[in-house]
């Protein structure tokens, strides 16, 4: 007879423990509000970084090879060269340091002096050819 009055309590508990727990999930829900500038932002950004490759201008290709070791070439970079802009970009199979931004070819040339002697795998790029 003991044992019929466990088995009759732990069916009940046994449902309201799982009612509960499907109550409890439910009460869990979250709701996500974004500003709209948020998104305005997004595609602002969208927009200026495909036409980083797509510009009139000369760009000067540092490195080619894994995403981490770009990150850290593009870091070791900014430390030695302050005055550059630059940027990682992926080109199947491989990550691209490029920097600069150069309006003429001569200015290109120049900076890549520069650039030369601390990167000597260095080469001046024209994306959009």
């Amino acid at each position: 007879m003991k044992n019929y009055n466990k088995i009759s309590f732990q069916k009940p508990l046994l449902l309201l423990t799982f009612l509960a727990s499907i109550n409890l999930a439910h009460a869990q829900t979250t709701t996500v509000t974004q500003d709209s500038k948020f998104e305005q932002l997004l595609n602002e950004k969208r927009k200026i970084n495909s036409g980083l490759l797509l510009s009139n201008t000369y760009k000067i290709q540092i490195f080619s090879g894994t995403a981490d070791e770009s990150k850290k070439m593009l870091m070791a970079f900014k430390k030695d060269f302050k005055m550059y802009d630059g940027t990682i970009v992926f080109n199947t199979p491989n990550y691209k340091v490029i920097v600069g931004n150069f309006k003429t070819r001569i200015e290109a040339e120049y900076n890549y002096s520069i650039i030369k002697k601390k990167n000597p795998t260095a080469l001046i790029i024209k994306p959009n050819r």
